[in-house]
């Protein structure tokens, strides 16, 4: 069935920190402009501390559409929010990973992600919820956490994914197996894990972790990868990222409404790439919580 078209008007909030924020925000100004969005402000935000009282302000003021530029933190942060008000939350993927936005199936070029802004269509979509709260991807306990403490933030900015991926082969032989608790209504499950990923979206770090993992399913995923070798972590790893047909060999899968994660010992949690908890942890899905511009194919 058909939804009301998006918003044609418009508050453009770009994190000027993120990657390519600063470098863009006004080639995506006067983009959005020449493509009939008529933009009612347009903030670049060097204080990433400044992006959701930002974006909280023009929803406050009746902006019907927010265009949030950025990574996938910068979306997280600020997706909260949103939730309950009837404003669209419009991505621009100026980010490292960007894996939102491939979630959402949007270009991550900067011409055709404003063309899917201005041609697309809205799509109400799940968000995930840690302690209470939102986040829009992706969270994880293991690697990533670890990464997200250490990593500094001009290899990132100037190096991209290939930056990236050179630290979290740095920091991978620092890792350690640890105890992973799951539960839920139909009791607790027990197992040693090297990497938890708790998923709203497929991708997580710019890969696709899991073809079952969507916004739309009204479920949250918990993806373990079991056991205590470094080697199984970095062969799954290996067939997810090339899309073998053993992808899911080192992995098992929970879905679910809600959970209860725990470890020991105690883990930092990285959600959406910034690290912002610690377990335990209660874990759920916020069913439909938003809208979000899609492109309309």
């Amino acid at each position: 069935m058909e939804t009301k078209p998006l918003p044609r008007q418009a508050v453009l909030i770009v994190n000027a920190r993120s990657r390519r924020g600063e470098a863009l925000f006004e080639q995506a100004r006067d983009k959005l402009g020449a493509a009939g969005i008529t933009l009612i402000a347009a903030h670049g935000v060097k204080d990433p501390n400044r992006m959701a009282p930002t974006v909280r302000d023009a929803i406050a003021s009746g902006a019907p559409m927010v265009i949030v530029g950025g990574g996938d933190g910068s979306l997280s942060g600020t997706v909260d929010e949103l939730v309950g008000k009837p404003c669209v939350f419009a991505v621009l993927p100026l980010g490292t990973a960007n894996s939102f936005a491939r979630t959402l199936g949007l270009p991550l070029d900067l011409d055709r992600a404003v063309a899917a802004i201005a041609t697309g269509r809205r799509r109400r979509i799940d968000l995930g919820m840690i302690n209470g709260d939102y986040f829009v991807n992706a969270a994880s306990i293991g690697l990533s956490p670890m990464i997200g403490e250490t990593v500094p933030h001009n290899l990132k900015k100037y190096l991209g994914r290939i930056g990236y991926l050179a630290w979290a082969a740095k920091c991978f032989f620092s890792l350690r197996p640890f105890r992973l608790s799951i539960s839920d209504e139909t009791g607790e499950k027990r197992m040693w894990a090297t990497e938890v990923r708790i998923l709203n979206g497929r991708f997580h770090g710019g890969v696709e972790l899991s073809d079952d993992a969507d916004v739309q399913t009204g479920d949250i995923m918990i993806q373990a990868v079991t056991g205590r070798s470094l080697l199984r972590l970095s062969a799954d790893w290996y067939a997810k990222f090339f899309r073998l047909r053993s992808r899911d060999a080192h992995t098992v899968e929970f879905t679910g409404r809600e959970f209860r994660l725990d470890t020991r010992p105690h883990l930092p949690i990285s959600i959406d790439g910034e690290v912002l908890a610690r377990t335990p942890v209660t874990v759920k899905v916020a069913a439909a919580a938003i809208e979000v511009a899609v492109p309309r194919a």
